[in-house]
């Protein structure tokens, strides 16, 4: 019996050391992730998301930069079809000089006209186009196969996006554009006075119908439609460039801040002579058989400027939008 009891407890003893040698074993094993499970990264934005983001992020951009937009305005409708060598008195004569004459001469809230169907214009045009721009670039990777860093693909995403947003919001860009030319000091342009964004809405309709409220949006397609594939593919790549160059964080604001930058510059150069000519076209008279008074179309628009005017005519107003842009 006594041999039988020492013979069981050595077993057990010998059993216990054992589970304690595996134990110890055991727990120097790296801890790794069941194999069945996987970690995604969502890198795209969806339709409605991508929509309520842009439109807001644009809301909240506008209302610091649309005294920026009132000023490129002035400055883009002064001299209209006036040759530098003629005695055409300007008022403005740069962008800070415009923006401290309007104030003065027309009170601090004239700075921000037309900042109502600017929001909304910004909601309908940003909206769709920065919420369409991953849809549609998805859609082309899948169709051609191609990479989703593709530069062809970006271009084209963008700029399909510009164009569908610039069709949705340019009953509101025309009237924008017509409240922030209106001045009750210096006219330059035609000018247009509206009480408000209905009002506005409700004049234009009633004297040109539905062609009268989509006015110049030819022009204002092709405006945003250029900007936007310039926008939407040099920002990415000028940011990956930063990335690399820099080695910044994906989160650092500097990164974001710079890449806007000069994202900006590059915007304004390939944008700013198709914005010249959609601010022409909106706020030109229209006479009772709804055709402009200056301008048939946007090719005529832009002979008329460089015959006139020259390739500077088309750059008229070009800090100002860098301003707003950047």
């Amino acid at each position: 019996m006594a041999s039988s009891n020492v013979s069981t407890v050595s077993t057990e003893i010998s059993q216990t050391n054992d589970s304690q040698k595996i134990l110890a074993n055991t727990t120097k094993l790296p801890v790794t992730a069941p194999i069945n499970k996987t970690t995604t990264t969502k890198d795209t934005i969806g339709l409605l998301p991508g929509i309520l983001i842009g439109g807001a992020a644009a809301c909240a951009a506008v209302t610091f930069s649309n005294p920026w937009e009132v000023v490129k305005t002035r400055l883009q409708l002064q001299g209209e079809l006036a040759r530098s060598n003629s005695n055409y008195v300007k008022p403005y004569k740069n962008v800070l000089q415009a923006f401290y004459y309007i104030i003065r001469h027309e009170g601090l809230l004239s700075i921000n006209k037309g900042l109502g169907p600017a929001y909304t214009y910004q909601i309908m045009m940003n909206g769709s186009r920065l919420g369409l721009y991953d849809p549609i670039r998805n859609s082309l990777v899948s169709t051609f196969g191609a990479s989703s860093t593709s530069l062809p693909i970006s271009i084209v995403s963008g700029g399909l996006s510009g164009i569908i947003g610039a069709f949705v919001g340019s009953p509101f860009y025309l009237v924008k554009t017509r409240m922030q030319s209106f001045s009750t000091h210096m006219a330059v342009g035609h000018q247009h006075n509206y009480k408000n964004t209905f009002s506005a809405l409700s004049q234009i309709w009633k004297s040109g119908g539905i062609k009268g409220l989509f006015t110049g949006v030819s022009a204002a397609m092709i405006r945003t439609g250029v900007g936007s594939a310039t926008q939407l593919s040099s920002y990415f790549y000028i940011k990956r460039w930063i990335i690399q160059k820099t080695g910044m964080n994906d989160n650092d604001i500097l990164l974001h801040s710079m890449a806007s930058m000069i994202s900006g510059l590059c915007v304004c150069t390939t944008m700013n002579p198709f914005d010249v000519i959609s601010t022409r076209i909106y706020n030109q008279k229209k006479d009772i058989s709804g055709k402009g008074s200056l301008y048939k179309g946007t090719f005529d628009c832009f002979i008329k400027i460089i015959k006139t005017e020259g390739i500077p005519g088309f750059y008229k107003g070009f800090v100002a939008h860098y301003f707003r842009i950047g």
